[in-house]
C-alpha cells in the first residue's frame, strides 16, 4: 500500500485513495500522488479487486488514527452537520466542502495539535481553521442537543440494573472532576486558575454510567477550585434540590432506609443522601473495607471515561488553548462526540493512554484527576446521610 512520506500519522495522500470510493471524506487532503480515476479501475481490474480492498483498508486506517472513528461513523455525523455547514473559500483559493470543514475540527480535537501545523496540514489557512472549528462546534451543539442528558425510560433501567449487579440498587451514575490543562490566560486572573499541582486549569465536572457515557457535563469553573464548591455551583446541584434528577419509584434499603437515587463519589465530597463515598480510614471494619472496594471499583467507570475521553481527543492532554471562551465549549462537543462513539461501539485503544517521557520511560499519561489530599470533613454530612451509606454497605 502506498505511503506518504515521513510518519505514519501523515495522511495527505488519502485524497487520491479515497477519491476512487468518492466518499465524502475522499477530498480531506491534497495526495501527494495523483491516479486518474480511469487508472484506478485499471489497477482494480489487474489485482483482481486488491486495489479497491487497499483504498478500503487505507479509509479505515485513516479515521482510526485521525478520527478516532469509523468512515461509516464520520459519514452519518457529516451527513448530520452538512446542511448547516457552508462552503468557503481557503486561503489558497480552494472551496473547501462542508465534510472537509468537520474533518479539519475532528482532527484538530483528535490530534492536539496546534492550529499552524493542523491547518498546514490540510492545506488551508489558520483563519479557515479557525472559521471551521467554531463553526462545526456549533453545528454539533445544535445538532444533538439531547446526547448528553440525564437518563429516562429505558436507558434509566439499563443503567440502575449495571449498577445493581455491582451492589448499588438504584445508582444513578458516577461523579468526578477533571483538570483540562490551558496555557496561562491572558484575559483572567492567573492565580484563580493554578491548581495545586502547580498547572493552570479548568475543572470540569462529569457524571458517568457504567457504560462510560457522559449524563451531565459542567464545565469552566477555575482549576483552584475545590471539588466541593463546584457541585454546590453545578445546574446538577439546582436540580437535585429542586427534585428533578432523583425520580420515580423509591428503593427500600436494609435499616428501614428508602432511596430516590443518589450517586458514587471520592473523598472530595461529604456523603450526602444522594453522593455516596467510601468510609476510608486506618482502622476499619471489615464490612467498610469490603464496602469501600466495592463502591471504589464501581466509580471506576469515571476514570476509565475520562482516560477514553482524552484520549481519543487529545487536545484536551495539551495546553495549548488560550481562549476561555471556547474551551468549555469545545469540551461539552467532545463529551457529544464520546457518547456517539460509544453508541457506534467504537473500541477503544489504552495503548492512547501510555506516552513515553523525556527521560525515554514509558509512563501513564496525566488524565487531570487530582484526587483529594485528605477526605472531607464529615461534620457537615446529617446522620440520615451516615445511615443511608450504611444501609448501602449493610
Amino acid at each position: 500500500m502506498p505511503q506518504a512520506d515521513g510518519a505514519a500519522g501523515d495522511w495527505r495522500w488519502l485524497r487520491h485513495w479515497c477519491h476512487f470510493e468518492r466518499h465524502p471524506a475522499g477530498v480531506l487532503r491534497d495526495g501527494v500522488r495523483r491516479i486518474s480515476t480511469g487508472d484506478s479501475k485499471v489497477v482494480d481490474e489487474a489485482t483482481n479487486g486488491g486495489y479497491r480492498r487497499q483504498c478500503d483498508d487505507a479509509t479505515v486506517d485513516y479515521f482510526k488514527e485521525g478520527l478516532q472513528m469509523s468512515p461509516h461513523v464520520f459519514h452519518e455525523i457529516a451527513e448530520t452537520l452538512s446542511p448547516y455547514l457552508q462552503c468557503c473559500v481557503t486561503f489558497y483559493g480552494v472551496p473547501l466542502q462542508p465534510d472537509q470543514i468537520a474533518a479539519y475540527a475532528l482532527c484538530r480535537w483528535a490530534s492536539g495539535e496546534t492550529h499552524d501545523s493542523g491547518t498546514c496540514s490540510f492545506h488551508i489557512g489558520r483563519s479557515s481553521g479557525l472559521t471551521a472549528v467554531r463553526d462545526v462546534t456549533v453545528v454539533l451543539l445544535n445538532s444533538y442537543p439531547d446526547k448528553i442528558s440525564w437518563p429516562t425510560g429505558s436507558q434509566k433501567a439499563v443503567i440502575l440494573r449495571a449498577f445493581a449487579d455491582n451492589g448499588f440498587l438504584n445508582c444513578h451514575g458516577c461523579i468526578d472532576c477533571t483538570h483540562i490543562y490551558i496555557d496561562k490566560p491572558a484575559n483572567a486572573n492567573g492565580e484563580d486558575y493554578y491548581d495545586r499541582k502547580c498547572r493552570f486549569s479548568v475543572q470540569t465536572q462529569v457524571v458517568v454510567d457504567m457504560n462510560l457515557h457522559m449524563l451531565d457535563v459542567f464545565i469552566s469553573y477555575p482549576g483552584s477550585c475545590h471539588d466541593v464548591r463546584i457541585v454546590h455551583l453545578s445546574s446538577l446541584w439546582a436540580r437535585v434540590e429542586a427534585g428533578e434528577l432523583f425520580i420515580g419509584p423509591s428503593v427500600m434499603l436494609p435499616l428501614g432506609v428508602r432511596t430516590n437515587g443518589y450517586l458514587l463519589g471520592d473523598n472530595g465530597y461529604p456523603t450526602s443522601e444522594w453522593i455516596v463515598v467510601p468510609y476510608d480510614g486506618l482502622a476499619q471494619h471489615p464490612y467498610e473495607a469490603h464496602f469501600d472496594n466495592k463502591q471504589k471499583m464501581a466509580r471506576g467507570e469515571v476514570e476509565w471515561a475520562f482516560g477514553r475521553l482524552k484520549g481519543m481527543w487529545r487536545l484536551f492532554f495539551r495546553t495549548h488553548k488560550r481562549n476561555m471562551d471556547t474551551v468549555a465549549q469545545h469540551f461539552f462537543v467532545v463529551c457529544i462526540l464520546h457518547n456517539i462513539l460509544i453508541d457506534a461501539g467504537i473500541p477503544f485503544d489504552d495503548n492512547l493512554l501510555w506516552e513515553v517521557g523525556p527521560d525515554g520511560v514509558r509512563r501513564r499519561v496525566d488524565l487531570g484527576i487530582h484526587r483529594p489530599l485528605r477526605p472531607v470533613c464529615m461534620e457537615s454530612s446529617t446522620e440520615d446521610a451516615l445511615l443511608f451509606r450504611d444501609a448501602l454497605a449493610d
